[in-house]
């Protein structure tokens, strides 16, 4: 069993040490333990510090991707690495790295194949109230999504065995968090959660500006994500709301037609209704097309998974790969 630790980073060189450093070297179970550190455009020391603390391995990216690029392509450099199991944690040390075994632990004994570690976000000192409030409300939204019981959806402590892992295909640009899980209850892929740790803050997010940047961004990706996997449905209820407005738009004239036998008034009230059908009529297409787009992504992300498999066989060295530092 060889794990492989990612850290996806970004001018993290104040912080990078002590996360390292609370990582275990030793997990009961584990053949191999080693460190990636995932290089997003930093303009610091970051990658000179990670082979000064001796990680094994630094996936390099030239330019800034974002979070859900860097991760994505750590994934993909673990796999190629040999990884049986993955671990995804923070460079700022937000993680307790003395968690990882307990993270670990519903895959090494065969009950998980995705494990998500839950912070208990109303224990965490430096989250306001607010914050602690809208967390609550934006997991319950995303369980409801993916049909999971995920309690901390944001939470980026994470741990995958090799096959979850090699299904796993990120496309969004912003955050792999809400879309990963969203991804895995629709695959049906077995997650568990079990509680962790978190050390007190060591700096502000990076992600995020201010709390309500954070309640936009997460909503519009959250909106995003399940219109992706769940288009029909989607389309489909916003065709009733509008199909809705459209006869209450038309009850002047079917009223008055009706109750007074006049048809020959309220033609503001026809037109509104009519436009207003024939949007809901093309939303209702439009879902029926996402619905078939759907088909092409499932189809879609079982070729890059059978492709993933091809370049693990015939042994493809990871993107942007460079070797870190060996004991």
């Amino acid at each position: 069993m060889k794990l492989i630790i990612q850290i996806p980073c970004l001018n993290e060189e104040a912080t990078l040490p002590q996360t390292i450093a609370d990582l275990p070297r030793e997990i009961d179970g584990v053949d191999e333990i080693e460190r990636l550190v995932v290089d997003d455009g930093s303009t610091d020391r970051t990658v000179e510090v990670a082979r000064e603390c001796g990680v094994e391995h630094i996936v390099r990216l030239t330019n800034n991707r974002g979070l859900a690029a860097a991760f994505q392509a750590g994934l993909d450099a673990c796999l190629k690495l040999g990884a049986d199991a993955i671990v995804n944690t923070d460079a700022d040390n937000q993680y307790r790295g003395a968690d990882v075994p307990k993270l670990l632990a519903p895959i090494l004994a065969g009950e998980a194949d995705m494990v998500v570690g839950d912070r208990r976000v109303k224990t965490i000192e430096s989250f306001s109230a607010r914050k602690k409030r809208l967390q609550h409300l934006g997991s319950a939204v995303v369980r409801k999504v993916s049909g999971t019981a995920i309690l901390d959806t944001t939470s980026g402590f994470r741990a995958y065995n090799r096959e979850a892992a090699l299904g796993l295909l990120v496309t969004d640009n912003f955050t792999y968090t809400l879309e990963s899980l969203i991804q895995a209850g629709k695959m049906l892929v077995a997650v568990d959660q079990v509680e962790v740790g978190t050390n007190p803050q060591t700096r502000e997010s990076r992600l995020f500006t201010s709390t309500g940047a954070y309640v936009r961004r997460n909503a519009v990706s959250i909106l995003r994500i399940y219109t992706r996997y769940e288009p029909l449905r989607v389309f489909a209820w916003a065709s009733a709301v509008v199909g809705l407005l459209a006869l209450a738009a038309w009850m002047p004239f079917l009223l008055d037609w009706i109750l007074n036998g006049d048809s020959s008034g309220h033609i503001q009230s026809l037109i509104l209704g009519a436009v207003l059908f024939i949007a809901a009529l093309q939303l209702l297409a439009l879902g029926v097309i996402g619905d078939l787009l759907d088909g092409q992504r499932v189809m879609t992300q079982r070729v890059f998974e059978r492709v993933r498999r091809v370049e693990l066989t015939l042994g493809v060295e990871p993107s942007h790969y460079e070797r870190g530092a060996r004991d």
